[in-house]
Protein backbone atom coordinates (compact mmCIF):
# COMPACT_ATOMS: atom_id res chain seq x y z
CA UNK A 1 0.00 0.00 0.00
CA UNK A 2 1.19 3.70 -0.48
CA UNK A 3 -0.45 7.17 -0.43
CA UNK A 4 -1.87 7.81 -3.39
CA UNK A 5 -3.00 11.31 -3.27
CA UNK A 6 -4.91 13.61 -0.84
CA UNK A 7 -8.46 14.12 0.80
CA UNK A 8 -8.06 17.54 1.77
CA UNK A 9 -6.05 20.23 3.04
CA UNK A 10 -7.43 23.36 5.85
CA UNK A 11 -6.97 27.25 6.25
CA UNK A 12 -8.45 29.57 8.42
CA UNK A 13 -10.56 32.48 7.27
CA UNK A 14 -10.69 36.14 8.58
CA UNK A 15 -13.59 36.51 6.78
CA UNK A 16 -15.97 33.79 6.01
CA UNK A 17 -18.46 35.51 4.44
CA UNK A 18 -16.02 37.10 1.77
CA UNK A 19 -13.86 33.97 1.32
CA UNK A 20 -17.27 31.92 0.53
CA UNK A 21 -18.53 34.66 -2.73
CA UNK A 22 -15.19 34.87 -3.50
CA UNK A 23 -15.21 31.12 -4.67
CA UNK A 24 -18.63 30.79 -5.70
CA UNK A 25 -17.40 33.11 -8.22
CA UNK A 26 -14.99 31.30 -9.18
CA UNK A 27 -17.93 28.40 -9.65
CA UNK A 28 -16.56 26.29 -6.96
CA UNK A 29 -18.76 24.38 -4.60
CA UNK A 30 -18.95 25.39 -0.97
CA UNK A 31 -20.00 22.39 1.15
CA UNK A 32 -22.23 22.46 4.72
CA UNK A 33 -22.95 26.29 4.06
CA UNK A 34 -26.27 25.68 5.51
CA UNK A 35 -25.35 24.16 8.21
CA UNK A 36 -22.88 26.70 9.06
CA UNK A 37 -25.12 29.03 8.25
CA UNK A 38 -27.48 27.53 10.98
CA UNK A 39 -24.78 26.79 13.71
CA UNK A 40 -24.90 23.19 13.31
CA UNK A 41 -21.70 22.91 11.39
CA UNK A 42 -18.27 24.74 13.31
CA UNK A 43 -16.28 24.69 9.82
CA UNK A 44 -17.54 24.62 5.61
CA UNK A 45 -15.42 23.40 2.49
CA UNK A 46 -14.50 24.19 -0.58
CA UNK A 47 -15.09 21.14 -2.85
CA UNK A 48 -12.32 20.75 -5.38
CA UNK A 49 -13.02 17.34 -7.55
CA UNK A 50 -12.23 14.43 -5.41
CA UNK A 51 -10.96 16.58 -2.92
CA UNK A 52 -11.17 19.61 -0.40
CA UNK A 53 -10.31 22.70 1.42
CA UNK A 54 -11.62 22.33 4.87
CA UNK A 55 -12.60 26.67 5.67
CA UNK A 56 -11.81 27.30 9.86
CA UNK A 57 -13.80 30.40 10.34
CA UNK A 58 -13.08 33.09 12.45
CA UNK A 59 -13.34 31.93 15.81
CA UNK A 60 -13.22 28.32 15.39
CA UNK A 61 -10.56 26.92 17.43
CA UNK A 62 -9.07 23.27 17.21
CA UNK A 63 -6.11 21.60 18.51
CA UNK A 64 -5.10 19.50 15.47
CA UNK A 65 -4.14 21.96 13.29
CA UNK A 66 -0.65 23.56 13.03
CA UNK A 67 0.23 25.69 15.24
CA UNK A 68 1.10 28.84 13.52
CA UNK A 69 -2.11 28.28 10.92
CA UNK A 70 -2.93 32.19 10.42
CA UNK A 71 -5.68 33.74 7.20
CA UNK A 72 -3.24 33.83 4.07
CA UNK A 73 -0.76 31.07 5.31
CA UNK A 74 -2.10 29.05 2.10
CA UNK A 75 -0.35 28.47 -1.25
CA UNK A 76 -2.84 26.43 -3.17
CA UNK A 77 -2.07 25.04 -6.67
CA UNK A 78 -5.75 24.45 -8.63
CA UNK A 79 -5.65 22.57 -11.96
CA UNK A 80 -7.72 23.78 -14.81
CA UNK A 81 -8.97 22.16 -17.93
CA UNK A 82 -8.89 24.40 -20.48
CA UNK A 83 -6.52 26.98 -22.33
CA UNK A 84 -4.99 30.00 -20.44
CA UNK A 85 -6.65 32.17 -22.02
CA UNK A 86 -10.21 30.35 -20.83
CA UNK A 87 -8.92 30.32 -17.41
CA UNK A 88 -8.05 34.68 -18.12
CA UNK A 89 -11.32 35.29 -19.05
CA UNK A 90 -13.36 33.10 -15.80
CA UNK A 91 -10.85 35.35 -13.53
CA UNK A 92 -11.90 38.41 -15.17
CA UNK A 93 -14.92 37.44 -15.03
CA UNK A 94 -15.20 36.65 -11.55
CA UNK A 95 -13.53 40.16 -10.92
CA UNK A 96 -10.19 38.21 -9.62
CA UNK A 97 -7.04 39.96 -10.80
CA UNK A 98 -4.11 37.77 -12.14
CA UNK A 99 -0.87 39.03 -10.63
CA UNK A 100 1.50 36.87 -12.18
CA UNK A 101 1.28 34.68 -15.92
CA UNK A 102 0.72 33.08 -17.60
CA UNK A 103 4.33 31.51 -17.79
CA UNK A 104 5.82 28.54 -17.55
CA UNK A 105 6.18 26.24 -14.47
CA UNK A 106 6.33 22.63 -13.38
CA UNK A 107 3.85 20.80 -11.70
CA UNK A 108 3.12 17.40 -10.46
CA UNK A 109 2.26 15.30 -13.13
CA UNK A 110 4.31 12.94 -14.90
CA UNK A 111 7.12 13.72 -12.37
CA UNK A 112 7.15 17.60 -13.28
CA UNK A 113 7.77 16.12 -16.98
CA UNK A 114 4.83 17.57 -18.75
CA UNK A 115 4.57 21.35 -19.81
CA UNK A 116 2.72 23.69 -18.29
CA UNK A 117 1.94 27.27 -17.53
CA UNK A 118 0.55 28.62 -14.97
CA UNK A 119 -1.81 32.63 -13.58
CA UNK A 120 -1.88 33.13 -10.37
CA UNK A 121 -3.78 35.71 -8.12
CA UNK A 122 -5.37 36.21 -4.25
CA UNK A 123 -8.78 35.17 -2.70
CA UNK A 124 -9.77 37.57 -0.15
CA UNK A 125 -7.20 36.23 2.93
CA UNK A 126 -4.62 36.96 0.74
CA UNK A 127 -3.77 33.32 0.29
CA UNK A 128 -2.39 32.46 -3.03
CA UNK A 129 -3.67 30.65 -5.64
CA UNK A 130 -2.17 29.06 -9.05
CA UNK A 131 -4.44 27.88 -11.99
CA UNK A 132 -2.12 25.40 -13.54
CA UNK A 133 -2.85 24.48 -16.98
CA UNK A 134 -1.26 21.47 -18.93
CA UNK A 135 -0.39 21.95 -22.51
Amino acid sequence: MSTIGFDHIAMPTANAEKLIAFYKKLGFTINDEAAWRAGDANIFSIQIGDSKINVHPEGYTATLRGPTAVPGCADICFVWEGTAEACQEMLAEAGVEVIRGPGPRKGARAGGGLPAVSLYARDPDQNLLEWMIYL
